[in-house]
């Protein structure tokens, strides 16, 4: 094997998110459009290891990927111990925008998966002119809890195996087994209460079934990708959800879980190359 670079760039940015100094982990390779990616909740950015690293997506698009606050490589603000983790939509809205204005980028477009598609959803409500197109993976407007959170953080149980565990069942089982490993242990990183916090965003302050019908997608384009094998945002709750926005359009990925571009990032490619060349295209 031939030693080699990979062309990502990954950098420290530091700015003052929610009042406080945060230091943000930023990976960015490519030029052209801007394309913002999030990650899913108690995961980070190397969710996003193909697309950042596909030479097709580079040669027209910047891809730009960062680790939200107490996410992989981006530690919490100081004073973290003294109170508990807890996403919100206000607060994921905010870093959001912070992050495009320090980065100085022209509409860029906004690619996010599970809880970063649902958050493309409240982009598209709050702030549509700010973006060219909004993608969202796994982006269902709600989503019922299944399991009993309390098992995320607890003092006896190992925290990043029991979430690795619950999320290992929402992976499509096409996917390579390296992909699929590699997924769980993004998973078995995360911080404690982490993953338990992303979800109060998830399926509890980031509902948004009462307002979807009230994103306007003449004014942002809207593309909804969806694993067929996802019980968390089932093909039938994406296909819902477009049904409820005038304008989307939307793609089930046969095959495909809740984790498309991590889980078997190959076949992923194959279903957002023509969706970024569409964006392209349209100017």
């Amino acid at each position: 094997m031939t030693p080699r670079f990979e062309p990502v760039v990954g950098r420290y940015l530091h700015l003052e998110l929610l009042g406080k100094p945060h230091r943000v982990y930023v990976e960015e390779a490519g030029t052209g459009i801007p394309l913002l990616c999030l990650h899913t909740a108690g995961a980070d950015t190397r969710q996003y290891r193909a697309v950042i690293n596909d030479e097709r997506i580079l040669a027209n698009f910047r891809v730009i990927a960062f680790d939200l606050p107490w996410h992989g490589k981006s530690s919490p603000p100081a004073g973290w111990h003294e109170a508990d983790y807890r996403l919100t939509s206000r607060d994921y809205l905010d870093i959001i925008f912070s992050l495009v204005d320090a980065l100085a980028l022209d509409r860029p477009v906004v690619m996010g998966c599970s809880i970063g598609g649902r958050i493309v959803l409240h982009l598209g409500l709050e702030a549509p002119e700010r973006f060219r197109a909004l993608i969202g993976l796994q982006a269902g407007a709600h989503v019922d809890p299944y399991y009993d959170l309390d098992w995320l953080h607890r003092p006896d149980v190992h925290g990043g195996e029991v979430c690795a565990g619950i999320v290992s069942g929402l992976i499509g089982p096409e996917s390579p087994e390296s992909d699929r490993w590699e997924t769980l242990w993004h998973y078995m990183q995360g911080g404690p209460g982490v993953f338990k916090g992303d979800l109060h965003f998830y399926t509890k302050d980031g509902d948004l079934r009462p307002r979807v019908a009230e994103i306007d997608t003449s004014r942002c384009p809207l593309y909804l990708l969806s694993g067929e094998y996802d019980y968390s945002c089932a093909p039938e709750d994406t296909r819902d959800l477009a049904r409820r926005i005038p304008g989307t359009q939307a793609h089930i990925m046969a095959g495909l879980g809740h984790f498309p571009m991590s889980e078997h990032p190959q076949a992923f490619l194959g279903h957002l190359l023509p969706v970024l060349e569409a964006i392209r295209s349209s100017g």
